[in-house]
């Protein structure tokens, strides 16, 4: 709003309201406005609130799914390394019984 306006507004609340209802009309609307910024206070708060809970329970998740993460990987570590034991074995195994052949066909 310009000064021009502003002035435009004060003179036709003169004329609709006269000079002694100005202070009046004044108040009413300083109250007006501190209850309506005392709302906007009070929606902001609340919704900062409900976001940290919200913060706290994605945190929660995360660290929940952190876990069976860890827990999975373990148990994939733990499966593999048998694996690579029994893989081992099996390779002694193919290499003995390919020597225990190679043997029996040169003392033919």
């Amino acid at each position: 709003m310009g000064g021009s306006e502003i002035v435009l507004i004060i003179f036709v609340a003169l004329l609709f309201f006269g000079s002694k209802a100005i202070p009046d009309i004044a108040k009413t609307l300083g109250k007006a406005m501190r209850e309506f910024q005392k709302a906007t206070n009070e929606i902001k708060r609340e919704i900062n609130e409900s976001g940290d809970g919200i913060g706290d329970e994605i945190r929660e998740i995360k660290s929940t799914f952190q876990g069976a993460q860890s827990d999975i990987q373990e148990g994939i570590r733990t499966h593999t390394s048998e694996i690579e034991k029994d893989i081992q074995e099996i390779k002694s195994d193919v290499t003995k019984g390919t020597d225990n052949i190679t043997n029996t066909i040169k003392n033919d």
